[in-house]
């Protein structure tokens, strides 16, 4: 690839002096997703739920706190993740934390207790933290404006994928291991390990230099950081529009959470469903949630607007999550209609996501672009944070309330996204014209961008 050069440190990459073409990023681009899915994938433990409660013997309380044990020590090291992503460089973090997480699904065959699952998660979620703080950052270094909500919603397809990839190999193969649970950590792992090879040779970096630009298109780029003075981290938290993102996505996350770490379970207990059709209906929510991610970023960057999706698709997953809720309980409601349901929130759910990740990535791109890792380092953090949440309130709630209570807890967070919205920075209505683009700018003559006005 053009303007690749070694470099001896952490890891041996290739680091580019030049901002590539269309081509070549796309194919970095698709190493980035893959790489996200694998890390997403490997954490994957919702399918199997019910059936390893059942083999150690476990409360669904002592396995949430065992989980949100493990997830703190991951928060805390994707904070450390993210900020190393933009001093180390992505790729010299990612590829060997991949492995890592590889190896760890093979550790997670000899849990035979709950003190041997907190340990092997606990490690699996620090490795697995780190890792996925250097993958959004690498996303928006190859992904111009022009295209960045498309590129995040390929982006989700990592975490949302591998919720529907494990759904759909639980559902192929645990009857083929008489439902063992042990056998999915060793899928996993194998093919982990050998994408990971994969995506070790197809991948690279950006320069720091080209880290710094803020790229409009190809041929367009807005300004770039000036570099007299250090990037400083509380910069970021000193604009309202980060702090709006922070709270609001927050809340927006209860609900994505409770889906991907309880939706089996949800299912099947509040339906009197088997683990595999639980896993079927999954991955119908899955299935249009992938399509809709696209599908919203394309138009979104058509359109060069952002928070009328945000807004837009999280009203309906209020309206269709509060449906839901009013179906446990019935005895008329039929699994079809379960998976209409579920696949609807999905499919709004997805048109909100793509465009909210584009709109804080410019957000905070237009703070410091060099702040990138530690911006989407404080969204992992808070997506692992959530989920400690989640996992310690959810049996507490569900013992008083069931889930239907959980549910209506869960509309009432999202529901806090939408006043969180409106001091998100960006339009909510297309320009009449838009202006011709400029001619790109030089890294010298690029001037530093300017923090909009709160």
């Amino acid at each position: 690839m053009t303007g690749g050069r070694p470099r001896p440190r952490l890891f041996r990459v290739r680091e580019l002096d030049h901002y590539p073409n269309s081509r070549q990023r796309m194919r970095i681009l698709s190493m980035a997703v893959l790489a996200v899915l694998i890390a997403s994938y490997e954490g994957q433990i919702a399918p199997v739920v019910p059936l390893l409660l059942d083999d150690l013997d476990m409360s669904l309380t002592t396995y949430g706190a065992v989980s949100a044990t493990a997830l703190v020590a991951g928060a805390i090291a994707s904070m450390v993740g993210g900020r190393l992503t933009d001093t180390v460089g992505r790729v010299r973090l990612i590829v060997p934390l991949l492995m890592l997480t590889a190896l760890c699904c093979f550790l997670m065959t000899t849990v035979h207790s709950p003190g041997q699952l907190l340990a092997v998660r606990a490690v699996l979620s620090v490795v697995d933290g780190m890792a996925m703080a250097g993958t959004a950052p690498l996303v928006r270094d190859f992904s111009p404006r022009m295209g960045r909500a498309q590129a995040f919603g390929f982006w989700t397809w990592g975490p949302v994928g591998a919720s529907f990839l494990a759904a759909a190999v639980a559902s192929l193969t645990l009857p083929l291991f008489d439902d063992s649970w042990r056998s999915q950590f060793v899928i996993m792992g194998t093919v982990s390990l050998v994408l990971s090879v994969v995506i070790a040779l197809n991948i690279a970096d950006l320069s720091p230099e080209l880290r710094a630009r803020i790229v409009q298109s190809e041929r367009e780029t807005l300004g770039r950081a000036d570099h007299t003075e250090p990037p400083r981290v509380r910069d970021l938290f000193a604009h309202r529009a980060v702090w709006a993102h922070v709270i609001g996505i927050a809340s927006w996350l209860v609900l994505y959470v409770t889906l991907t770490v309880y939706g089996q379970t949800m299912l099947a207990e509040s339906f009197d469903l088997t683990a595999a059709r639980a896993s079927q209906i999954m991955a119908a929510f899955w299935t249009l949630n992938i399509l809709t991610l696209v599908l919203s970023g394309r138009l979104s960057d058509r359109l060069q607007l952002r928070k009328p999706f945000c807004v837009g698709g999280t009203v309906g997953g209020i309206v269709l999550t509060a449906y839901l809720a009013s179906l446990i309980g019935r005895d008329d409601v039929s699994h079809l209609h379960v998976a209409i349901t579920g696949a609807l929130i999905g499919g709004v759910m997805g048109c909100a996501y793509g465009p909210w990740m584009a709109n804080f990535s410019e957000n905070a791109e237009d703070i410091d672009p060099r702040l990138q890792g530690t911006a989407w380092g404080v969204f992992t953090f808070l997506t692992k944070a959530m989920a400690v949440v989640v996992l310690v309130a959810v049996p507490r709630v569900i013992e008083s309330g069931g889930w239907r209570a959980w549910l209506i807890v869960s509309v009432c967070c999202m529901a806090v996204f939408v006043p969180a919205s409106l001091f998100f920075r960006g339009p909510w209505r297309r320009a009449k014209a838009a202006p011709e683009a400029a001619p790109e700018a030089s890294p010298q003559d690029a001037p530093a961008p300017a923090p909009a006005s709160d």
